[in-house]
């Protein structure tokens, strides 16, 4: 009985909502924390497509770093300052056209992403986000011959391939296509030359087969590239820098 009256007291009651604030108040901050981690310097992304094979596969999970500070802070400019990214490097491509979403729908997106732990979004907007290569800078000619990117670097007498004019080690998956396939098709795996404005980048799938990029979307703008992958942290077997 003593224990039972001890376990309902007054004091009890009143430490116990006490211990409810102080969970409620821990986990609001950490929601706030995060929420305004992943929006402003880094996300947690899920691989859904094979369009990066061989060197990425679906199911995969990365951080990348977010370059939404960039919009924000009017003293930070990619297309006019360094670019936080180069050659070879993976990128989140951001092809979303349409309104941004309102406040109350961003909020919502935000609790719901975070108690899903990402697998779930509000709204359509996240099926606009392509994972791709960056190979081309501002101001590159680009060229492809058999699903080789040649690129002549800005101010560069000569063309190199895209391997030459990066530091990242990767393999692109080359298709076998019929010979009448011919560079008026999609994906054929030839390209006439292009040179890229000052506020453009070339980016493409490691999968050079019928896969979306730059081929069919042409050279995408800066303003449209949102992080870099900085590593794969799932599965734990490959885990490190992409």
């Amino acid at each position: 009985m003593l224990n039972k009256g001890r376990r309902f007291s007054y004091t009890d009651q009143k430490n116990q909502r006490h211990r409810f604030r102080w969970i409620f108040l821990a986990v609001f901050i950490f929601f706030v924390v995060f929420t305004a981690l992943t929006s402003l310097f880094f996300s947690m992304e899920i691989l859904e497509n094979e369009t990066m094979a061989p060197n990425l596969r679906a199911g995969e999970r990365f951080i990348f770093s977010s370059f939404n500070i960039y919009s924000i802070v009017p003293m930070l400019n990619m297309e006019k300052g360094s670019l936080p990214f180069k050659r070879g490097n993976i990128v989140m491509v951001d092809m979303y056209e349409g309104k941004k979403p309102g406040l109350v729908q961003g909020i919502l997106d935000s609790v719901i992403r975070f108690f899903s732990v990402q697998r779930i979004s509000l709204g359509e907007k996240r099926e606009f986000l392509f994972v791709k290569r960056v190979i081309g800078l501002p101001g590159d000619e680009i060229a492809m011959n058999n699903y080789v990117i040649r690129v002549k670097v800005k101010d560069s007498a000569y063309s190199l391939t895209e391997f030459e004019v990066t530091e990242q080690d990767y393999t692109p998956e080359i298709p076998q296509t019929p010979a009448l396939w011919d560079s008026s098709l999609p994906f054929s795996g030839n390209m006439e030359t292009i040179v890229l404005a000052e506020n453009e980048c070339f980016v493409l799938s490691d999968d050079r087969s019928n896969t979306n990029d730059s081929r069919t979307w042409g050279p995408v703008p800066i303003k449209n590239i949102r992080g870099k992958a900085l590593f794969r942290y799932w599965p734990i077997t490959r885990f490190g820098p992409p």
